[in-house]
């Protein structure tokens, strides 16, 4: 399958990543606070997110922000390089909370598009740290071919395992994520199989969902 079947399942795919912009009622347990909350890239690294490839866009109600890709995929076989099937990114977050508040990552939803020959895997992976905390998150979606069509991955957290934000201390946010394809038994000199976070006709924006909660006075 050429990379242009990539055409129509990035469409499909941001058009359901596009639906899931709107702005989300706050979950049980979770309170929004009343000022505005700005994300600001520190640092893009990774070769999934070339200079330039990656934004940042919060949502009005203060509860959810999205990382914009626009080139980003992992594939071996025909056409690709052999440091191609990894790819990753690495995203250092400035977020400047209103005062008097602290915050977690409760959720994160991941969309993309994936072609795996039989005998092919892929992964998609993700880390969460706060600057300086020896606390990571880390969450695994694996995929196994044959497989031609859009993907989608949540990682989620249980409210009592969250890990926040230190209170009056500003530490930056990373998110390390990570797209691998290994041929397997199928053939690579023949074959491609590829997964990807983006598209050629339409961004694809990965969705991470904020809980709140006030710093003790």
């Amino acid at each position: 399958m050429s990379k242009t079947s990539l055409l129509a399942g990035g469409a499909a795919a941001a058009a359901l990543a596009s639906t899931l912009l709107a702005p989300h009622t706050a979950a049980a347990g979770i309170v929004a606070p009343p000022d505005k909350i700005v994300i600001e890239i520190a640092t893009v690294n990774g070769s999934g997110c070339p200079q330039g490839t990656a934004a940042v866009a919060v949502s009005p109600d203060n509860t959810a922000f999205t990382v914009t890709y626009s080139h980003y995929l992992a594939q071996v076989g025909l056409g690709a390089k052999p440091t191609d099937f990894r790819k990753n990114c690495q995203l250092n977050l400035i977020v400047h909370v209103p005062q008097g508040f602290t915050y977690a990552v409760a959720s994160a939803d991941y969309r993309g598009y994936a072609h795996l020959e039989s005998g092919a895997t892929a992964t998609q992976k993700a880390s969460y740290y706060f600057q300086g905390s020896p606390d990571t998150a880390v969450r695994t979606h694996p995929f196994r071919g044959p497989y031609d069509t859009n993907w989608q991955a949540t990682d989620e957290t249980d409210w009592g395992q969250l890990v926040w934000a230190p209170c009056g201390v500003k530490r930056n946010f990373n998110i390390n994520t990570e797209l691998r394809v290994n041929a397997g038994t199928s053939d690579p000199a023949k074959t491609n199989s590829f997964i990807a976070m983006d598209s050629t006709d339409g961004d694809i924006k990965t969705i991470y969902r904020l809980a709140w909660k006030e710093c003790p006075a």
